[in-house]
């Protein structure tokens, strides 16, 4: 998508309804970003909304992600140009991307397992 915004959440909340099995839901952990609540969105059926409590980044996974991303492949580093930071990033998030079990690691949360043990 070209911007974050309104109607890029629509058609991702569209697309994660497709991918959903005949007769499963999918739970939507969001923020309280504009672009994510705006009254003119619709939640498809299959797909429910949970709301993050507002200002609280330490809830959401995705923040762990960032800062594994600059911890690990971004920070302390000086970019030659934008291209230079744009190929770091794409390096970064594709090294990410091929280990799924780090992703997995980052985002557990265990309150969303109800307090039990994994």
């Amino acid at each position: 998508m070209p911007a974050a915004d309104t109607m890029a959440m629509q058609r991702h909340r569209e697309e994660i309804a497709q991918a959903v099995s005949p007769g499963a839901v999918a739970v939507l952990l969001m923020d309280r970003a504009g672009w994510h609540i705006a009254g003119e969105l619709a939640f498809p059926d299959n797909v429910i909304p949970v709301l993050l409590p507002p200002r609280s980044p330490e809830h959401n996974p995705v923040e762990n992600v960032w800062q594994y991303l600059r911890q690990t492949y971004l920070s302390n580093r000086v970019f030659p140009d934008y291209d230079g930071i744009v190929d770091a990033c794409c390096a970064a998030w594709n090294n990410l991307t091929d280990a799924p079990w780090r992703i997995m690691s980052i985002g557990l949360r265990q309150w969303a397992y109800n307090g039990q043990a994994l």
